[in-house]
């Protein structure tokens, strides 16, 4: 069985609890589990927790969880372009594949509560890549 490790972002737990929660009946879906659940302040704060997940011989892949709503400023887009760089990194130094299942920049808060199957596609990449990569 595949065992994933999620990341998720406390900031809109509104929205990342539910996208918790498809990935959870997903991954059951596709004969895969989520074993680890960390959770972190916002999206911007993934990386670390990402890499301890990484570290762990009992997860074969990281999936992220988090919504990224805009405000008034750029600071949404900067978060996530930052977020997504690192993310892709880790994947690569650790060889193991690391999802993003990250909604925005630039959306409403009602346009992220539409969006909440991005934690169902991070499953389904997460395991089409480590049965790919075996």
């Amino acid at each position: 069985m595949i065992k994933i490790g999620a990341v998720v972002a406390e900031f809109n737990f509104d929205i990342t609890s539910m996208m918790l929660e498809l990935a959870k009946e997903h991954a059951k879906f596709l004969g895969a589990e989520i074993t680890e659940v960390f959770p972190v302040p916002g999206v911007y704060d993934m990386p670390l927790a990402i890499k301890k997940l990484l570290e762990d011989d009992n997860v074969d892949a990281v999936i992220t969880l988090g919504a990224v709503i805009e405000g008034d400023t750029h600071h949404d887009e900067i978060v996530v372009q930052h977020a997504a760089r690192k993310i892709t990194d880790l994947s690569l130094e650790y060889n193991k594949p690391v999802t993003l299942g990250i909604s925005g920049p630039g959306m409403t808060r009602l346009e992220a509560h539409k969006r909440v199957e991005y934690g169902k596609r991070a499953v389904e990449a997460a395991v089409k890549l480590v049965k790919r990569l075996e």
